[in-house]
């Protein structure tokens, strides 16, 4: 070893301590401004096709008006390191904060068949949505998240799985885009087949609850069938959402099993991600009964802010080009998909109803 070896070490240990400012100009971090700027103004845009146009979802309109932005000259050039680093933070607090949408005590209210029914039914269409991606060769993580779309909230269910699948933000367009397109179809379809099926008000908010992607599209289908339907369906599908935390958690657990072969510099999924022990106390508080309602209504809106800001981010790093290709076996895999999660419910509601 020379001398100079020794000296160079120690210029390189003081550069990683180094702040920020001492740093050099490409590996100093964004300021977090212009890409919470943009964040903001998506947002607002969201919000205001989503009051425009109320049958898409404020955070399909966020990823939809993303890609838009970032396709085109829409989006400062100065923005998109500062968004892409401010995005995940955003993505979390929405995920943490979507727990108190949920309680302990009305889920254990729909009784253990309804429980087993929503649960058998995410399961099912889980395993086999993700079997079947990976069948047509989709990918391990598109395939995961679709699967993950399907099975639980959408939109919110696709956001917080990203990570511990390996996905990236092409993954997450993809898959958010297939829960909106067949979610609608669902939520115009199932109110027209009530009646042929012959299913009480009651099973049929059961079933939609267990079936529909997202909540708003859940509400609007069993909207027609008055305030009791709504209030069944929507119980039903934030047991669901409740799902969501053991899903990402059982997941995160194997991929950090199946990572121990690896070399020891590889980096290895937490065993629970953080955001989901969060998700997890936000439902315990939500349960205890202590926050008002006006507070939780409050919370609601911070939750649906936080997710659509993240979303914009990411849809703002999707490149559109890239999502036509191979497009022909996502459609197929969403399809059969939606086939399995609407068979499945269907036939528990009617076992539970005999």
């Amino acid at each position: 070893m020379t001398a100079v070896e020794p000296v160079d070490a120690v210029r390189s240990v003081a550069a990683r301590r180094a702040p920020d400012a001492a740093r050099p100009p490409q590996e100093r971090r964004p300021a977090p401004w212009p890409g919470l700027l943009a964040a903001a103004v998506g947002l607002g845009a969201a919000l205001l096709a989503h009051h425009l146009v109320p049958a898409i979802g404020v955070l399909t309109w966020a990823v939809a008006l993303g890609m838009v932005a970032g396709n085109t000259r829409l989006l400062p050039g100065a923005a998109r390191p500062a968004l892409g680093h401010v995005t995940r933070r955003l993505l979390r607090t929405g995920i943490v904060l979507l727990g108190f949408g949920v309680s302990f005590g009305a889920i254990v209210a729909l009784g253990p068949g309804t429980i087993a029914l929503v649960a058998g039914t995410l399961v099912a269409t889980l395993v086999v949505t993700t079997w079947l991606g990976n069948r047509v060769r989709l990918g391990r993580a598109r395939s995961l998240l679709i699967g993950t779309g399907f099975a639980i909230c959408g939109a919110s269910a696709i956001a917080a799985m990203e990570e511990t699948a390996g996905a990236d933000e092409e993954d997450v367009a993809v898959g958010i885009a297939m829960v909106t397109l067949f979610g609608t179809v669902a939520m115009v379809l199932l109110p027209l087949l009530q009646q042929p099926l012959g299913l009480s008000d009651v099973q049929f908010g059961v079933w939609a609850g267990a079936s529909i992607q997202e909540v708003g599209q859940v509400v609007a289908a069993a909207g027609a069938g008055g305030a009791a339907v709504v209030a069944v369906a929507v119980v039903v599908k934030l047991t669901r959402v409740l799902l969501l935390a053991p899903v990402v958690a059982a997941v995160s657990v194997r991929r950090r099993m199946t990572a121990g072969g690896q070399p020891t510099t590889a980096k290895r999924p937490p065993l629970v991600p953080l955001f989901v022990l969060g998700f997890l106390a936000c439902v315990a508080f939500r349960s205890t009964g202590l926050l008002p309602a006006d507070a939780l209504a409050v919370v609601s809106q911070v939750q649906v802010a936080a997710l659509g800001a993240a979303l914009f981010g990411m849809g703002a790093s999707v490149k559109i080009a890239s999502l036509f290709r191979r497009s022909g076996p996502v459609v197929v895999v969403a399809t059969l998909s939606t086939l399995i999660v609407g068979g499945v419910s269907l036939v528990g509601v009617l076992l539970l109803g005999s």
